[in-house]
């Protein structure tokens, strides 16, 4: 059957384009809108002053609950802020939400129902909702406030209903996380839409959860609208670039670039947008103040090769000072909305980072925080207590919300704390040492903490070390509490730490001195610090397990004689044990000069032939495994060189005896 022109044309004319007027127009009172952003990344500001304009207007719609991971804003009435009027919201769960001073009021006014819970718990639930899940089942936020048996994310007595269970499976306590009920709208943006409702979001900083909430919205029946900077040609879009694909969305709203802007601090930069890199030369070094005497202690808490998150506040300047110390390259910085490598931004831009490796979705950043992939946090500390308890989340008629806080701070391998010591610090740095100066200030370290996000009988029971780092002094979580280890040259220990301390802190011995690098103008010198290990500290013998264990970690061979030195270190050490002994080997960051790569393999064959029964050894660099392997194999040596301390380890264990002594 033939078709009339007219009819044909408007099916392939479909557009999904309308105002954000249009959009908004469609949503009913008693909705719950998931509204999407970090601050201003990702955030469809277009779609909120619509919504705005529309309830001043006709006093529609009402009684909207609103579901974010973040409260968006910039503290100055942007964002959120734009949608707290009473009447129009009536229901609020979130993760953060201090970048909303008028939302946070609202709750703690008791003006609406409110709930914070884990933003990883909320960005993870998305998902879940999306794929039809009864809700999320965790462990993150058991012992916080979170926590039922602690009020379990509640903001005000208005707040009644559960939302989060205690469980019990395998002997085990988690938390259960409920789906959520309703979806009905979502406010999302991207950069490039076709008149399909492809999405593309080649200029934004960050992908948060944005396909996860416009699948969880879409399978709910609910209604996706998407802000956009411009449109493009139907079919004209990589299949690979779309990061929400057309059948999930509704509606489509072209922007003002002023409602646009990547966050509140930068309109645009392709740097945090992945599109190129640039250099990081330009990155000045923080002024010498208590805040980067701060950054410089918990700097030295960094190991080569670690995977790290650095929180918001004095956190942030540790990227600073580890570009300074020229250590950036040897660690891995990352921030839970999703960004992993390059250089943390900080301020109106934080979230983001500048020339990253990756930027993954928020679920699967926290997916991987939470599975334990983070070497170490660094994270802000507002309040702690006797029991190293630390409150970030509120405090009195102040709201800030947990944000990431609970997951990091909970499954991180390492936690260290920075603040300072009181609010304000009524510190200076002076001559290389802390000068206190007059005024009054709020202590910080309190018999207890008036909220609990992170809870240090858990970390303690979990045997995870913890440091709570300021100007003044440093503490160290024990089972039995915090100990105050280390105090700052300047600092009197009774008059100026344990007279603003309510309680008692454990000190065993007299607390050392905080190292004097930290309190001077020039560098400190930490790229020695971490990467430089004594020969005889390279060398261990494990008499238990019968394995001697060499450490050529982040060593540089490149002359004879460092070449020799090692093998008369080894010798001595090996002759001592008296016997043939299973050998392993880290050559992770490892340089050996070209020129000296006959020489070293020549060693190694001496030392395999008269003290090693088997060798294995490994890196995580994969060009020295196969530079090394080759090297090896020409000379009839295994390359048996693997990715990890385990790996190394599981490849003995599994070997014969005697079959691989020249290994």
């Amino acid at each position: 059957m033939d078709l009339p022109d007219e009819f044909v044309s408007g099916m392939a004319a479909r557009d999904k384009t309308v105002t954000a007027a249009e959009a908004v127009a469609l949503i009913r009172d008693g909705d719950t809108v998931v509204v999407e952003g970090f601050a201003s990344q990702c955030f469809a500001e277009e779609l909120t002053l619509a919504l705005e304009a529309r309830f001043l207007q006709t006093g529609t719609p009402r009684d909207l609950t609103l579901a974010f991971t973040v409260a968006q804003g910039n503290r100055q009435g942007r964002g959120s802020d734009r949608l707290c009027y009473e009447g129009l919201i009536k229901r609020a769960i979130g993760g953060h939400w201090g970048m909303s001073g008028e939302l946070g009021k609202m709750a703690v006014e008791n003006k609406i129902e409110a709930y914070n819970l884990p933003q990883g718990a909320i960005a993870q639930l998305f998902r879940d909702t999306a794929a039809g899940k009864p809700g999320l089942l965790t462990s993150v936020g058991l012992d916080t406030f979170v926590d039922p048996r602690n009020g379990g994310g509640k903001i005000n007595e208005r707040t009644t209903e559960d939302r989060v269970e205690l469980i019990t499976v395998g002997g085990r306590e988690y938390l259960f996380y409920k789906a959520f009920e309703r979806l009905d709208v979502a406010f999302l943006r991207g950069t490039t839409a076709d008149p399909n409702g492809n999405i593309t979001m080649e200029r934004e900083a960050l992908f948060l959860e944005s396909l996860a909430i416009a699948t969880a919205v879409h399978n709910a029946g609910g209604l996706v609208i998407v802000q956009v900077e411009r449109i493009a040609e139907a079919g004209s879009l990589r299949p690979k670039d779309v990061r929400i694909p057309g059948v999930l969305v509704d509606c489509v709203v072209v922007s003002t670039p002023e409602h646009h802007s990547q966050t509140w601090g930068t309109q645009y930069s392709p740097a945090m947008s992945g599109e190129l890199r640039v250099p990081l030369t330009s990155v000045p070094p923080l002024e010498l103040s208590v805040r980067k005497v701060i950054a410089r202690r918990a700097a030295m808490e960094l190991r080569p090769n670690a995977v790290v998150n650095l929180g918001i506040g004095i956190p942030e300047g540790i990227a600073s000072v580890a570009a300074e110390e020229h250590v950036l390259s040897y660690i891995t910085l990352t921030a839970e909305p999703g960004v992993i490598g390059g250089m943390p931004t900080g301020g109106l831009d934080f979230g983001s980072a500048i020339n990253g490796d990756a930027i993954l979705d928020q679920p699967a950043q926290f997916d991987f925080y939470d599975g334990g992939g983070l070497d170490a946090a660094f994270l802000g500390m507002a309040q702690a207590d006797a029991g190293g308890n630390v409150n970030v989340s509120r405090f009195g008629p102040k709201l800030a919300g947990s944000g990431g806080f609970i997951n990091i701070s909970q499954n991180a391998k390492r936690v260290v704390f920075l603040g300072t010591f009181l609010a304000p610090s009524r510190t200076e740095v002076v001559d290389g040492h802390i000068v206190v100066t007059d005024g009054v200030a709020a202590p910080k370290f309190l018999a207890c903490v008036e909220q609990r996000t992170f809870s240090g009988q858990y970390a303690a029971a979990a045997g995870k070390p913890v440091l709570y780092v300021t100007e003044r002094c440093v503490f160290r979580l024990t089972p039995a509490g915090l100990e105050l280890i280390e105090i700052a040259p300047g600092i009197h220990l009774e008059k100026d730490v344990l007279a603003h301390v309510g309680f008692t802190p454990i000190i065993d011995s007299e607390p050392k001195l905080m190292d004097e690098r930290l309190f001077r103008d020039e560098p400190m010198g930490l790229k020695d610090d971490l990467l430089t290990v004594q020969l005889d500290a390279r060398f261990t013998y494990d008499a238990d397990r019968n394995i001697f264990f060499i450490n050529m970690e982040a060593m540089s061979v490149t002359t004879t004689a460092e070449a020799e030195a090692i093998v008369a270190e080894i010798e001595k050490r090996l002759a001592a044990v008296g016997k043939k002994v299973p050998v392993v080997v880290n050559y992770d960051n490892f340089y050996l000069a070209p020129d000296l790569a006959d020489t070293y393999t020549a060693a190694v064959r001496s030392l395999a032939e008269r003290f090693y029964t088997r060798v294995t050894r490994y890196t995580t660099s994969s060009f020295m495994r196969l530079k090394l392997s080759g090297h090896l194999n020409e000379r009839g040596l295994a390359p048996h060189i693997y990715e990890s301390h385990q790996e190394a380890l599981d490849w003995l264990s599994t070997t014969d005896n005697g079959t691989d002594a020249k290994r």
